[in-house]
């Protein structure tokens, strides 16, 4: 039975996924839902999504959530190419780098935050977008100088092959620009973010292709 991923095409964290099973070359089923219809709220979605959050992954009778969780669930079953290569130390920095941004970054932007933000806190839409702004900008900075400093930094985040860092990274970028963010101040970042968007994994992958874009 193939991989089927629920899926919005402009989350950024279903967007980490697609790279993932991109670079991995696995095939699967795109299953749209809709956040800004509400469609994660309603069955048949929220009948097996507890958190009624995109992505989820079904792999035969095995339901996974988390971006993070489901790409180290591929990394495990199916581990070539590498997204978490080298050592221990490689590999824990690989996936600070990863969580600088999908902890530190995300979770305070995404859509449910900027509603509450608009809905019940009463902020107007221009407090929302320098609240969004300020987030991303300070906290790519924090990405940028661990990427600058690094002599373990190569073409990629850490070397010279894409990684669970380089999933993580480019769709926080895709939503930086889309609310006009200051990027000038992450030039590494966006050194590996052009070098990313070279790559027919990270191509195939963007919000642009999937099927469900509009």
């Amino acid at each position: 039975m193939a991989l089927q991923l629920y899926n919005y095409f402009r989350s950024s964290a279903s967007y980490r996924v697609r790279i993932a099973l991109a670079l991995k070359g696995l095939s699967y089923d795109y299953v749209p839902v809709h956040l800004l219809k509400n469609e994660q709220l309603n069955p048949p979605f929220s009948d097996i999504a507890a958190a009624k959050l995109v992505p989820l992954l079904k792999d035969d009778d095995h339901v996974l959530a988390q971006s993070l969780a489901i790409i180290e669930y591929l990394e495990e079953t199916h581990p070539e190419p590498r997204l978490l290569p080298g050592d221990a130390f490689a590999r824990a920095r690989i996936r600070g780098l990863a969580l600088d941004i999908a902890c530190e970054i995300h979770p305070i932007n995404n859509l449910r935050v900027l509603r509450y933000l608009v809905h019940e806190m009463k902020i107007s839409d221009d407090d929302k977008s320098r609240w969004y702004r300020h987030w991303v900008e300070t906290g790519l900075d924090t990405v940028e100088r661990q990427l600058a400093s690094s002599k373990d930094t190569g073409r990629f985040c850490h070397g010279d092959a894409p990684t669970l860092a380089e999933c993580v990274l480019v769709p926080q970028i895709f939503n930086a620009q889309r609310m006009d963010c200051r990027l000038d101040h992450v030039p590494t970042v966006m050194r590996i973010h052009d070098e990313c968007m070279k790559h027919e994994a990270f191509i195939s992958a963007q919000p642009s292709a999937c099927p469900d874009a509009s």
